[in-house]
């Protein structure tokens, strides 16, 4: 069967109508033969700037009741204001939840086999009185789900997380047996659902040196390492806790397939590092290969792994690079 996936435009005044527009060009053959269908959900005015500002044929809009050619776009509701390019403010906040509430309803109703979002704006989804920390907990209330979690995937560098967006001083209460196997649990079968028969997982340590035997903290041993003997006794290929700086090394040279990270900034700065590329001679960013994958809901939801750039909207030069790789991991757990 050919995979429908939604798009969600994300905050309509950043980058997303732009990396969606040139996302479809450049899968423009697969849509024509049939191979994929994409539906986006948001704002019909931001896409239709985004299309005249590259030249692009513009995208037919349609309304749920209708049949739903490879690639269309459906107005996700009111902003309820002005949205401007570049700018934080709450019609975008309100748009980008509205893109992302319409598409979850579709999800769950069976008419579209997984969601793949454009970045939103935290303070503009606030300030439109959404008062989320990210995609990934409103997703979760979306769907009546607790406990989701986010992976990362870069090339090799695949890591979820135990805890994401708190702070640094809440994360050794958050560790927990019962979530530290529930990372475990889902991120191996993340692995098996994306073509590891046998996944290697590592579970990095929250403490220096994991630990040092009780004189750096006493998390990895106390908490961690029964969770991980447990989970081994259960058939699981896990280690650890293997120091954090390490982990990623060892991941990278393919030793494991998998990290399980303790906290936000442990697991994104490796796969960020390697997957921003950036000008040598200005300094500057000019794309990013990565994506991010929400597991543990009843819908699959993959996402690229940057921001909304508001600096650069409208200028024409956001790369479209991590949302095609987000749609094509969208598509192998689809047809897992």
């Amino acid at each position: 069967m050919t995979p429908h996936l939604a798009i969600t435009m994300g905050d309509p005044a950043g980058i997303g109508p732009e990396i969606i527009v040139r996302a479809v060009q450049r899968l423009s053959p697969r849509l024509a033969a049939g191979e994929l269908k994409l539906l986006v959900t948001g704002d019909v005015p931001a896409l239709r700037k985004a299309e005249a500002l590259f030249g692009a044929a513009a995208i037919p809009e349609v309304r749920e009741g209708d049949t739903w050619p490879a690639a269309a776009i459906l107005q996700a509701g009111d902003p309820g204001g002005p949205i401007v390019t570049g700018e934080v403010g709450a019609p975008g906040g309100r748009m980008a939840y509205l893109a992302i509430e319409k598409a979850v309803a579709l999800a769950m109703a069976g008419r579209i086999q997984g969601l793949v979002t454009a970045p939103l704006n935290k303070e503009a989804l606030n300030l439109a009185g959404y008062h989320y920390a990210g995609h990934t907990e409103l997703l979760a209330e979306l769907t009546g789900v607790r406990g989701s979690v986010m992976m990362l995937a870069h090339g090799t560098m695949n890591v979820s997380h135990v805890t994401t967006h708190v702070a640094l001083e809440d994360v050794p209460k958050r560790i927990t047996p019962e979530r530290i196997r529930r990372v475990i649990d889902l991120t191996n079968d993340a692995m098996m659902r994306l073509g590891e028969a046998r996944p290697k997982i590592a579970v990095a340590a929250l403490n220096p040196h994991a630990g040092e035997g009780g004189l750096f903290g006493r998390q990895d041993i106390d908490i961690s390492m029964p969770t991980i003997a447990a989970a081994v006794a259960d058939g699981l290929d896990v280690v650890g806790p293997v120091p954090g700086d390490t982990v990623f090394v060892k991941l990278r040279a393919g030793q494991y397939d998998a990290v399980v990270a303790m906290y936000h900034d442990q697991g994104h700065i490796p796969v960020k590092l390697l997957g921003f590329k950036v000008n040598p001679e200005t300094g500057t960013w000019e794309g990013l290969s990565g994506v991010n994958i929400t597991l543990g809901l009843p819908i699959i939801r993959t996402s690229v792994d940057h921001g909304t750039a508001f600096d650069i909207a409208g200028k024409g030069v956001a790369s479209e690079t991590s949302l095609i790789e987000a749609i094509e991991y969208a598509e192998r757990l689809a047809a897992a």
